[in-house]
């Protein structure tokens, strides 16, 4: 296979991936609805429960950008604060992991049964006809990283692949990859899933993949700010609050990355399990040490939030 039918073949697979995920993210928040928008206003009062909500509702609907994206827009509308968004935000990063767990643990070959489930739920009326659909696009994302597994494994005798990936040895390198891969395709999950996929069969170090996962982190920050482009001066913060958030967990980490990575490989022992480890507690750490500081600053961030919900209600 030349190399040209080789790139062709995988981003045609990455591209069928990326599809997936939109579509069964876009069908949940249709099952969900309103009671979804209701939910996150309800339930983000106490930071700590907006972390929990966050982290659940990112893992159903396997998407980070489209929980932060949504979070800034109640956050236009007034129907939750800027300080209860922040809980909401971090727990989304942590939510996002679930991806790496399933990828790591090879379960990306149940994404058949859940095509076939699905499709049988959508000839039922109503209500289960949603959850059929959404079934199915899930089945789909799996059936996908599947068809992205098959066609990556030739890039273990390309010696161009080879040399890319030679430049992004070092954390810093690795970092920008991931960041940048990340913005482009708008999808950390996709990310990381090839991460995984490439160490599992051998083609990349988990050493070199770690960066490459940690920097997605503020990579996926890109769909939430472009979606607040249009909204109020609350919600825009809403989405620098979540890159700041990011690029300082990274940051916090970079100095230590080479050896985080070493230490995580060691303790995992897999691979492919090491570089979802390693996502699980960079975002478990950021999200700690991020409430944490919250907590110090928690007088001036509350008057900043009656400043903010003072400024929305003379908007309106």
């Amino acid at each position: 296979m030349s190399n040209f039918s080789l790139l062709l073949a995988v981003v045609s697979a990455i591209v069928l991936f990326l599809y997936g995920l939109e579509a069964f993210s876009h069908k949940i928040q249709r099952v969900g609805g309103a009671s979804l928008r209701d939910l996150l206003g309800r339930l983000t009062e106490s930071r700590w429960r907006g972390v929990l909500l966050g982290a659940v509702a990112t893992a159903i609907v396997q998407s980070s950008s489209a929980i932060t994206s949504l979070t800034a827009a109640l956050v236009d509308a007034g129907t939750i604060s800027f300080r209860s968004s922040l809980g909401v935000l971090l727990g989304a990063n942590i939510g996002t992991t679930s991806t790496a767990w399933l990828v790591s643990l090879k379960l990306i070959s149940i994404g058949p049964f859940f095509i076939v489930l699905g499709t049988a739920l959508s000839a039922l009326p109503t209500r289960f006809k949603m959850l059929g659909k959404a079934a199915f696009y899930f089945g789909f994302i799996f059936f996908s990283l599947d068809l992205v597994s098959f066609t990556l494994k030739p890039l273990a005798q390309n010696p161009v692949f080879a040399e890319v990936l030679s430049r992004s040895s070092t954390p810093l390198m690795g970092v920008l990859s991931g960041m940048l891969i990340t913005a482009i395709v708008q999808s950390s999950s996709i990310t990381t899933g090839l991460c995984i996929l490439l160490v599992q069969q051998n083609i990349m170090a988990a050493t070199a993949a770690i960066p490459i996962v940690i920097g997605a982190n503020i990579g996926t920050t890109a769909t939430a700010l472009v979606a607040s482009i249009k909204m109020q001066k609350t919600a825009r913060r809403v989405a620098v609050a979540n890159l700041c958030f990011n690029t300082f967990g990274v940051l916090l980490f970079l100095p230590f990355l080479k050896t985080f990575a070493v230490k995580v490989l060691e303790f995992a022992g897999e691979p492919g399990m090491a570089v979802a480890w390693a996502q699980l507690i960079f975002n478990v750490v950021m999200t700690t040490t991020v409430l944490l500081v919250l907590q110090i600053f928690q007088r001036r961030l509350d008057s900043f939030d009656a400043s903010l919900a003072s400024s929305v209600a003379a908007g309106r």
